[in-house]
């Protein structure tokens, strides 16, 4: 097993560390692809067609005990605005699932399940065990695919980033990867 060597500033100093990359990349896509089947999953059970009726976040977000109760309130109380809800949540999580299978728009695909995961941690707030749960390490999850650009690893994002398109327009690349 080979080792490569990373450098980064951590609180002002210079750190270095090894890491396995022969592992390293086959553990990003590993986890990439358990995080886009979780979204795929979890946004298939939403949809009316298969849960035989359409999904509805109205009762979770005005029994929403947390620190943004209140925003969940008023999204409860705007209809057009509930309805907004129950079409992107399932659409959105599907999208960010398949996304993530694909290692397509992977970055772009884990900013908005990073978002989403926030909110769901913080509409749960069911802290009495701690700070740590499922919705946290979802989103930590999240940041790692974003950072470690986990599309760029047998992922379309791959072949994407070598198109003439995205070499013209460089900062799609924070899209991609």
């Amino acid at each position: 097993m080979s080792t490569n060597e990373a450098t980064v500033q951590w609180l002002g100093r210079r750190e270095e560390f090894e890491y396995a990359d022969s592992v390293a990349g086959y553990t990003l896509v590993a986890v990439r692809l358990l995080v886009g089947y979780w979204f795929l999953h979890s946004a298939w059970g939403k949809f009316a067609f298969v849960a035989g009726e359409p999904f509805n976040a109205a009762g979770y977000l005005q029994n929403a005990q947390s620190p943004i109760a209140g925003l969940f309130e008023v999204v409860a109380g705007t209809p057009w605005l509930l309805e907004v809800t129950n079409v992107m949540i399932p659409v959105g999580e599907f999208l960010i699932g398949l996304g993530l299978i694909l290692g397509a728009l992977v970055r772009l695909a884990a900013f908005f399940g990073g978002v989403l995961m926030v909110l769901f941690y913080l509409g749960n707030a069911d802290w009495a065990n701690g700070y740590v749960n499922g919705d946290l390490l979802g989103f930590v999850m999240f940041v790692l695919i974003g950072v470690f650009a986990a599309g760029r690893i047998l992922g379309v994002d791959a072949y994407l980033e070598e198109t003439e398109f995205v070499r013209r327009r460089p900062r799609l690349r924070y899209l991609l990867g």
